[in-house]
């Protein structure tokens, strides 16, 4: 099978082009960006954010190669990033329109990837089924970004007969996940501080759960999407893919610092605005539909992502370097914290 690949050069982009790779499937990628950690598959350099114009082979006036299935991952994806910006959740959505309006004139299937923040912060549920998102509870703009992108694909699908799929991913960590000068994610960020010696802000407090997925097991999901859309088998669904369990934050810096041999620096703080402080997935869909079973726990997850890192940075060591905090100025243009502030506690 031929697939277009659009953010081919980030994390879960990377590691699926590999895998589709390895399955035996071609890869042709779209990024804005050039891919820092392989040229194993070609891909072409386009912001995918232009205004629409009269598609041909490709989006504005670029031929791409005829393909079977488009997956698109491309977006802006820093969330403090789009609240101070909020034109770049805009973009986003003119990515999916532009991308989708590709899929629609070439007659071939849609994945497209979204997020659990499309749930907002709404701590009514345990665990979130896909039918439960309210988006009255929207939290930030890219939360409205990827609620549009998945208005607009639902809305292809009626219209138009595009067969999709959509994935709500959760806070997918590991391998390719620490370009920390364009991403700042927050795994990665506490590896690379506890590293350096230096203390970590854990926003949301001590309670503050989230479902990690270790990328893995998100991208077996996605493998398994991929074919079972292509075969009709599974169409026009809506899937979680996460592991399906909550950790806190601050359980996941105590296992980060344990694998660095070193004691974690920890200051407690507020949540930021547009943060979501509590996510358990519910995979039953997933489970049902695609046979998804996620394998690696967090702290194996961990663990893996931490040998990986180290292994990265003593090829990279120029990498070792102060990151800017990724909320830096989230709060600036806006009215405040998302709640009133607390007092601040050190840890460690």
């Amino acid at each position: 099978m031929k697939i277009l690949l659009t953010g081919s050069s980030g994390q879960i982009g990377t590691n699926l082009a590999l895998r589709l790779q390895v399955d035996g499937h071609e890869v042709f990628g779209v990024d804005k960006r050039l891919n820092t950690w392989t040229n194993a598959y070609p891909y072409l350099l386009q912001d995918l954010a232009g205004h629409y114009a009269p598609f041909a082979g490709g989006i504005n006036g670029v031929e791409y190669p005829d393909v079977d299935l488009v997956v698109h991952f491309a977006a802006h994806a820093k969330v403090h990033q789009l609240v101070r910006q909020p034109h770049r959740a805009l973009e986003n959505a003119v990515m999916t329109f532009n991308v989708l309006e590709y899929a629609r004139q070439k007659h071939v299937p849609f994945v497209f990837a979204s997020s659990r923040e499309v749930y907002g912060d709404v701590h009514r549920f345990e665990e979130y089924g896909e039918q439960v998102a309210d988006f009255a509870y929207t939290e930030s703009t890219y939360s409205a970004s990827k609620i549009a992108g998945e208005a607009f694909v639902y809305s292809y699908a009626r219209c138009y007969g595009l067969p999709y799929l959509v994935f709500r991913f959760s806070n997918v960590y590991g391998r390719f996940d620490n370009d920390l000068h364009r991403m700042v994610r927050v795994i990665p960020l506490f590896i690379h501080s506890m590293l350096r010696g230096e203390p970590i802000t854990i926003y949301g407090g001590r309670e503050k759960t989230l479902d990690f997925t270790y990328v893995d097991d998100c991208i077996d999901g996605i493998v398994s999407g991929i074919e079972a859309l292509a075969e009709d088998r599974v169409v026009n669904q809506t899937i979680n893919l996460a592991y399906g369990q909550g950790n806190t934050l601050v359980h996941c810096a105590e296992r980060i610092a344990a694998e660095l041999g070193t004691e974690p620096q920890m200051t407690l703080a507020p949540s930021l605005l547009g943060e979501v402080t509590h996510y358990v997935a519910d995979l039953s869909k997933a489970r049902e539909l695609l046979g998804y079973s996620p394998k690696v726990s967090l702290d194996e997850g961990l663990a893996r992502a931490v040998a990986w890192f180290r292994e990265h940075r003593a090829v990279h060591p120029e990498e070792d370097v102060p990151v800017a905090a990724d909320h830096e100025g989230a709060h600036a243009a806006v009215s405040g914290w998302k709640s009133a502030p607390t007092q601040l506690v050190g840890e460690g």
